[in-house]
């Protein structure tokens, strides 16, 4: 229960960055609410029922209705609970704008690239995201100069919603840093973005919902391991 008697739960899974997104955004705004770990093997009727297009989590249960895509609750916790907690994004429209250009920017080019580099069918596919993400991590620090003005997060002095879409991914930023023995966010390259990603981090209300580096990596080995595998009895 939230404020007024209203009913507000998360369908979500522990290792998802996208689900992670709208811990962060209920916890920066104070806002109470039930989280409801879903089985991605064996998906239940309620999250089949409430995102019958994709199927997937994030799923915020708001009072019986539900909202899907990580980005989509995020602001829509920002407008449902206006008057709960700090705002999420700026008030200003143009700087609402610039927010969510940055948030499209980390999940239509930032992520994709990251994708390819993990996921390319060859090397050279491989090669080519590596290179795309790293192009693009260093046009967000741009973005982070632009948002922040100066000040320690997109959002400003305090988190906000580019702080929100790109700390969801933290988790597994430094499970991909322990495997790969380098930086993501690399201090001689991006060094907005390392001191940025170590002081959100260090956030309450990040610490209290982040998944462990280790939980995660031991996660990632075994996918892993079930791909190659799913892999080999295919040939």
């Amino acid at each position: 229960m939230v404020a007024g008697g209203e009913e507000l739960s998360l369908i979500g899974s522990w290792a998802s960055p996208y689900v992670v997104r709208v811990h962060l955004a209920l916890r920066f705004k104070g806002i109470p609410y039930e989280s409801v770990e879903e089985d991605m093997k064996n998906k239940s009727e309620l999250l089949l029922k409430s995102n019958p297009v994709h199927k997937k989590v994030p799923v915020l249960i708001h009072n019986g209705k539900p909202v899907c895509e990580s980005s989509v609750i995020v602001q829509y916790i920002d407008e449902a609970f206006a008057g709960t907690g700090p705002s999420l994004l700026p008030a200003d429209p143009h700087e609402r704008a610039v927010a969510r250009f940055w948030a499209a920017f980390i999940d239509d080019t930032l992520l994709k690239a990251s994708e390819q580099a993990s996921g390319g069918k060859t090397e050279e596919e491989k090669a080519e995201g590596k290179a795309k993400a790293a192009a693009a991590i260093v046009t967000l620090e741009g973005g982070l100069s632009e948002c922040s003005k100066g000040k320690p997060f997109f959002g400003g002095e305090s988190a906000g919603f580019v702080d929100v879409i790109l700390g969801g991914l933290l988790g597994w930023v430094r499970v991909i840093d322990a495997m790969q023995g380098a930086k993501t966010f690399d201090p001689s390259r991006t060094p907005l973005l390392a001191a940025w990603a170590e002081r959100f981090g260090q956030l309450e209300q990040v610490e209290a919902v982040m998944p462990d580096t280790q939980r995660l990596m031991e996660y990632a080995y075994a996918r892993a391991m079930q791909a190659a595998a799913a892999a080999g009895s295919a040939n």
